[in-house]
């Protein structure tokens, strides 16, 4: 079973290079600029992942009443998904909406 650390802290993405302000009302685990991420997590929030690759945004799928990011490590190749924020560039969310 997965355990989520709640862990929302200000970061530099290493993709876009914009400072990325905590989310608040959650953790933020992605840019909301460039929608990238990195990955540090082996289970949501312990940053205790080895890999350390940027997860690049490669598609969008319903979840819910929302919906998630798809993501493939740029390193090691893994997929992984992260629900889409409030803050999120809606103009990125829709480009990589196209790829699939």
């Amino acid at each position: 079973m997965k355990r989520f650390q709640e862990l929302d802290e200000r970061f530099k993405c290493e993709h876009c290079c914009k400072s990325v302000p905590p989310l608040v009302y959650s953790s933020r685990d992605h840019c909301p600029y460039c929608l990238y991420s990195k990955h540090v997590d082996i289970n949501p929030g312990d940053r205790q992942n080895t890999c350390m690759g940027l997860l690049k945004p490669i598609g969008i799928e319903k979840y819910k009443d929302t919906y998630k990011i798809l993501y493939q490590c740029e390193k090691c190749r893994q997929t992984h998904k992260n629900i889409v924020a409030k803050d999120d560039d809606i103009n990125e969310i829709i480009k990589i909406s196209t790829i699939q």
